[in-house]
């Protein structure tokens, strides 16, 4: 596999007229604050915008950004794999606003901004424990084993670096784009 190349939040923000800015959050999460000028591809959406993906990597650098970094490193390896060379943001859009840099908020964007995706994970996980123990208690010890199972899982997801729950999650509709508004966000990355 190869590594993808990655920019700190710094050399980022020196280059942003001449990156194209990719933001494989869900949509709530672009909703909350993006990088300016970042288009949302949410990750589950990348196969159906390769070959605009492709079409921008031929005329410059493209960057893919997430959260964390994690998604958009996922991402940047998927695209590898499809013959397309894309950089990652260090630390993604945590560590571009941890350095003082700004966001765009879209107008209402406030008011529409939706949970950050791990904050939805770690809401579903630990509810599933705390469900699990107290069905253990009431009902019956076997409802404990839910508990262990998402452990189990907690440790797994940070060992492969993957998350079944956000995976699941992402597919709810509130984290998922609209047609019409992914129709436009590949509309703006052909005429960028």
């Amino acid at each position: 596999m190869t590594t993808p190349i990655t920019l700190d939040p710094r050399q980022a923000r020196s280059r942003l007229h001449e990156l194209t800015i990719i933001d494989v959050r869900t949509p709530g999460e672009y909703a909350g604050g993006h990088i300016p000028g970042a288009l949302s591809i949410p990750l589950d959406q990348l196969d159906r915008a390769l070959s605009d993906i492709r079409t921008a990597a031929e005329r410059g650098e493209v960057l893919v950004v997430c959260a964390s970094g994690a998604r958009s490193e996922n991402a940047c390896q998927m695209l590898a794999e499809k013959g397309i060379h894309t950089a990652t943001l260090a630390g993604g859009t945590g560590a571009w606003a941890a350095q003082g840099h700004d966001l765009h908020r879209p107008e209402g964007g406030a008011a529409k901004a939706k949970w950050a995706m791990d904050r939805q994970v770690r809401l579903t996980a630990g509810s599933l424990v705390l469900l699990g123990l107290a069905l253990g208690e009431v009902v019956h010890p076997a409802f404990r084993m839910l508990s262990a199972g998402i452990a189990g899982g907690l440790v797994f997801s940070a060992v492969t670096n993957t998350c079944g729950i956000a995976a699941m999650l992402a597919k709810l509709p509130y984290n998922r784009p609209r047609q019409a508004d992914l129709d436009a966000t590949l509309a703006r990355l052909r005429d960028n």
